[in-house]
């Protein structure tokens, strides 16, 4: 499995009655976010994504409802492999639809065609500012825990990743801040190196999907080049659509950190 990880960027954890308990309790938290009045703006790209930011109601331990604290393999994998089973901010409720994807508000054709040929390929914490937009590393993560809430095939919006990019990326960030402060890190403009570094993974890394069941667990490298796939046509899911819940805990020392740790 860690062999697996540090060439894929990803690992997959079958179904265990850990997480599928945990699950349980997750997803009455997940649908009240969705009824939420206080979450109508998570609902973007014409009602067909959920972005659902902070929406799980969770402590620190990952405790949602009457749930014990999230564990499993998954979280041991993290434990051992990626610094530590760190304190955990509020869960994201990744919900989509059928339909996904639709433009999202100020979109431009641009990057609307990039959301639909392109799944919106990124890598967290790299935001893009500004107009014209310019891209700096203002949120970098430790690792992205996803664990599937609800039932939906596997071309029903899944997570895709492009296997071995967190490598291409690796090797851009680490020669683009070779010669920059860490107090200069956040103002450092990446634009250009992260955009070729994205074609780069495009052009020799495969696109997998990742998909599982509720009570399964993966794991995506903090530097892994991923996006959501458009709803396919024969896409089958729950009445609440493809609900994912989302953890990706801050990067202990930052984006420098970020960038060099293995």
């Amino acid at each position: 499995m860690v062999r697996t990880f540090a060439q894929k960027g990803w690992a997959f954890f079958p179904v265990e009655r850990a997480v599928a308990d945990w699950v349980a309790c997750a997803r009455q938290a997940a649908l009240k976010a969705l009824q939420d009045p206080a979450q109508a703006h998570s609902y973007q790209c014409e009602g067909t994504w959920f972005v659902g930011l902070d929406a799980l109601d969770n402590d620190p331990e990952g405790r949602v409802g009457a749930s014990l604290p999230l564990s499993g393999r998954a979280v041991d994998f993290i434990d051992k492999q990626c610094g530590g089973w760190p304190a955990l901010h509020r869960g994201q409720v990744s919900g989509v639809f059928e339909g996904y994807p639709r433009p999202r508000e100020g979109e431009s054709e641009a990057g609307f065609r990039y959301r639909l040929t392109r799944d919106a390929a990124h890598v967290d914490g790299v935001l893009g500012l500004g107009q014209p937009k310019r891209r700096f590393v203002r949120e970098p993560h430790a690792f992205i825990l996803g664990l599937p809430l609800s039932n939906a095939t596997d071309d029903a919006a899944p997570l895709v990743v492009w296997e071995g990019s967190h490598r291409i990326m690796q090797s851009a960030f680490q020669r683009a801040f070779a010669a920059v402060s860490e107090a200069d890190l956040p103002e450092l403009d990446v634009t250009d190196a992260y955009q070729a570094a994205r074609r780069k993974a495009f052009e020799t890394c495969p696109r997998v999907v990742v998909h599982g069941a509720p009570g399964s667990a993966f794991v995506v490298h903090r530097l892994a080049l991923h996006g959501v796939a458009p709803w396919a046509k024969s896409a089958r899911a729950a009445p609440e659509g493809r609900l994912i819940a989302y953890f990706r805990p801050s990067m202990p020392g930052g984006a420098r950190a970020w960038a060099e740790a293995a």
